[in-house]
């Protein structure tokens, strides 16, 4: 695949969570609770972003470059939209931002193309969904559950729709204007999830609890992209070591490479079986607040 060792780890972490909702739904699916297949097909979009993400789904324009911020900086990788570019093009020539700032910007970027391929992905299985059910001569129970699924998946396609607008306004006001020094949150999914969340229906009081939890979900984040640099750093390191012939440093550069790698493996799961909580709450509350 020539992935960078970051990009291993995070490919390890989404299988594992991939794998651990298969055997859920295999558990649900042997007592009888889907029968309607939508947790089936949710676990197929969800395989199937994946694949993208990685450029395992055989299509050579999707596979994302091996990029490695460290080494080769932000400009090995593209953001597969005009409107990005052009963003992101005037907010590094604007002055505004320091190196760091940058770094954190293009990580919001990137995000950003992340939700449009997942939108994108998803409109796709719901325009298939649909050819099919318009060729149902018969009305049945069945189709009528399928509606409901439907309308399930347009209600999500709407939500993730939202989302994409809301990140994209602020992406043009950051490139902009330059960051917000007063900002509360500086990771980007935390800060879609903060934006989703003042939009759903809690009470003053569980919002203030849900804004506690996301400081500590963005120490996480914080906390895993620390790892990610460091395992970049081992990786650079281990390849020069190589070279040089000494069997000892060799193998002490080894050691810390395969604890680095297996940390950022472990931390890039916990954070996104983490963000799956959250975005499962915020959205039952946008959902409650459409009933």
């Amino acid at each position: 695949l020539h992935l960078s060792a970051v990009k291993l780890a995070e490919l390890h972490s989404d299988l594992k969570i991939q794998e651990k909702d298969e055997l859920s739904w295999k558990k649900l699916k042997a007592e009888g609770l889907d029968e309607d297949g939508e947790k089936e097909a949710k676990l197929r979009r969800n395989l199937n972003v994946i694949m993208t993400k990685y450029g395992m789904n055989g299509k050579k324009d999707s596979q994302l470059v091996d990029t490695n911020y460290i080494k080769d900086g932000t400009e090995s990788d593209t953001l597969d939209d005009p409107r990005l570019e052009k963003l992101w093009s005037k907010a590094k020539t604007s002055g505004k931002f320091s190196d760091e700032e940058l770094d954190k910007l293009w990580r919001e970027f990137k995000h950003h193309k992340e939700k449009i391929r997942e939108y994108n992905i998803l409109l796709e299985t719901v325009s298939r969904t649909e050819d099919i059910h318009k060729n149902v001569i018969n009305p049945s129970e069945e189709n009528l559950v399928k509606e409901e699924i439907l309308h399930n998946k347009h209600r999500e396609l709407k939500e993730k729709l939202r989302s994409i607008n809301q990140g994209f306004e602020r992406l043009r006001k950051v490139s902009h204007q330059g960051y917000d020094t007063t900002s509360e949150f500086e990771e980007p999914r935390v800060i879609d999830l903060w934006d989703m969340a003042k939009s759903a229906n809690f009470t003053e009081k569980e919002l203030e609890s849900f804004r506690e939890e996301l400081k500590h979900f963005e120490a996480k984040i914080e906390k895993h992209h620390h790892y990610q640099k460091q395992l970049e750093i081992s990786h650079q390191k281990l390849k020069h070591v190589e070279g040089t012939g000494d069997k000892d440093h060799l193998n002490r550069n080894k050691e810390k490479y395969a604890m680095l790698q297996e940390k950022t493996k472990d931390l890039g799961y916990k954070v996104k079986k983490h963000l799956q909580d959250l975005s499962s709450r915020i959205s039952q509350g946008l959902q409650h607040n459409e009933l």
